[in-house]
């Protein structure tokens, strides 16, 4: 049972974060593609906006597909954990709580990323 629920949490996690790469990489799923999302970017003062986007994506996109499938399950949770460093850089200034824009949400997606790494992606896994 315990791989079963690791399977679920690789799943959900990863594939949600292949879902925020296509965002960003493709505009999929409501996203504003490169450009668009590399505009906001540089709104919000992250520069290069368009290269980070790209970096962003890639990050999220790839370490998804790697956290879902369990296939070099170290590299996907830390590529992850960079996409949630950078997201938490621009929400640190609203201080921990979500509902204020802070950074409890990527806190809790790196520490799951994290904890789920040091257990190992279980049976189901490539």
């Amino acid at each position: 049972m315990e791989d079963l629920g690791i399977l679920i949490i690789r799943l959900v996690l990863g594939l949600t974060f292949v879902g925020h790469g296509s965002q960003k990489l493709f505009g999929w799923f409501g996203g504003h593609g490169i450009k668009g999302t590399g505009g906001w970017m540089e709104s919000v003062g992250i520069k290069p906006g368009v290269l980070m986007a790209v970096v962003a994506g890639v990050l999220e996109f790839v370490g998804g597909l790697l956290y879902a499938t369990g296939f070099w399950f170290t590299l996907g949770a830390a590529m992850i954990v960079l996409a949630m460093l950078g997201a938490m850089k621009v929400h640190l200034p609203n201080g921990y709580w979500a509902d204020k824009g802070g950074i409890e949400y990527p806190f809790v997606i790196i520490a799951i990323a994290i904890g789920l790494a040091l257990i190992g992606p279980g049976i189901y896994s490539l």
